[in-house]
């Protein structure tokens, strides 16, 4: 594909497509492993996996045959029917994450609104009126309920928000605990925040959360859409602290870049809903199915949850060099696995765009953190260039800015 025909591409979208991104004026093309490959030709080292999605980078050759051949055998049929890949799914995911009951849609954000409707439904049934908390920081989808329960910058311009919802402090006990009452149904947080800033949790306060929820009869969700699927070296977070959560939503890297979502639950919990209490068109389909039992398979198969762990490591190690180099810059480094946060002193869009123009891909997220999250199968030798090209836009960022 040449320049001209990318061009335009690019005044294509700018003249038709609804204009909420703010893109980098860069079309890619192709992806083999960590790298992708723009129109022009230039190799670029993608830290940021499609916003943690391509767990097994760009084109691994399992997911692209399961994709492939299921597609030349069958995409959709609806549930009102049975498909093989979604048993076979469901099977492997129960047994992965250490829940009983899955449940299959398309994305993150309806992932979190079924796991809403769930404790609401249960909740109701005690005769509560169905509060939920949610944490600071926290981001949960684009939907208008599942906003609600995020950042107060989401909300402007799409209230009145749908039902009630209160907000504590990660990791901050006593605001937790003050904000439950007779009528509130369910606690929800990411066990490690992404779009927040990479915060994560400490064991200590998902332990204490969990004992609220057990005394006062709620449900306690965790939102895993970003951190789960062997984001941080375990299947789901959960595991790694070992706090279960009653309903575990799942999305982002379960179909490796193929749309999925899953909201996961106990038994008990599970068989709360009822025929016609909810359900999906897409959802489950045997193509969606097949690529997400690819993805887990392949991470079985490969050892990537050990490999996200060790790696991780050496990324956050690589980044506190770094660190002890500009500490008035980079202030703290955060992040469990390869999901890793380089907290800045200033705001950073300028400086990831910096990165972009020396072959990196990372994101700017909450503003002044740089968000590195890349593909399972990243290299050392590629985490060694990742931090070379950081540090190369860094004194770059210095240089222009002082």
């Amino acid at each position: 594909m040449d320049t001209a025909t990318i061009s335009q591409a690019q005044q294509l979208e700018q003249a038709n497509h609804f204009q909420m991104y703010k893109r980098f004026p860069i079309t890619f093309v192709r992806g083999e492993g960590s790298t992708l490959y723009d129109s022009e030709g230039k190799a670029y080292l993608d830290a940021l996996a499609g916003i943690a999605v391509n767990s097994l980078g760009h084109s691994h050759p399992r997911l692209v045959k399961a994709i492939q051949d299921q597609a030349a055998q069958l995409i959709h049929v609806s549930n009102l029917y049975y498909t093989e890949p979604q048993g076979k799914l469901a099977q492997k995911l129960t047994e992965v994450s250490g829940m009983d009951r899955v449940f299959f849609c398309n994305s993150g954000a309806e992932a979190n609104e079924g796991a809403i409707k769930l404790a609401r439904k249960i909740g109701h049934a005690k005769g509560r009126k169905g509060h939920i908390v949610s944490m600071g920081h926290s981001f949960h989808g684009r939907t208008v309920a599942t906003i609600a329960l995020g950042q107060e910058k989401y909300q402007k311009g799409f209230s009145p928000m749908p039902g009630e919802t209160r907000q504590a402090i990660m990791n901050d006990f006593g605001s937790v605990e003050a904000l439950v009452d007779d009528d509130t149904v369910a606690i929800i947080l990411e066990p490690v925040q992404g779009e927040g800033g990479i915060h994560p949790a400490t064991k200590e306060f998902l332990e204490q959360v969990r004992a609220l929820c057990d005394q006062k009869g709620m449900m306690l969700i965790f939102d895993e859409v970003q951190c789960g699927v062997g984001r941080i070296g375990t299947w789901y977070a959960w595991q790694h602290y070992g706090v279960q959560p009653d309903i575990l939503t799942s999305a982002k890297a379960l179909g490796g870049g193929f749309p999925i979502g899953a909201v996961l639950a106990k038994q008990e919990v599970a068989e709360q809903l009822q025929p016609g209490d909810h359900g999906t068109t897409y959802g489950g389909n045997p193509l969606a199915c097949a690529a997400s039992l690819a993805v887990l398979e392949t991470i079985e198969a490969e050892g990537l949850l050990v490999a996200s762990e060790t790696k991780g490591a050496y990324l956050r190690n690589g980044l506190q060099s770094l660190q002890q180099k500009y500490p008035e810059q980079i202030l703290e480094i955060r992040g469990e696995g390869l999901m890793v946060g380089a907290q800045m002193s200033f705001p950073c869009r300028e400086l990831v765009g910096r990165m972009l123009k020396h072959g990196l891909l990372v994101s700017a997220t909450a503003d002044t953190v740089v968000r590195m999250v890349p593909p399972l199968v990243i290299t050392t030798e590629e985490i060694d260039r990742l931090i070379q090209i950081f540090e190369i836009a860094l004194k770059e960022e210095l240089s222009q800015n002082g």
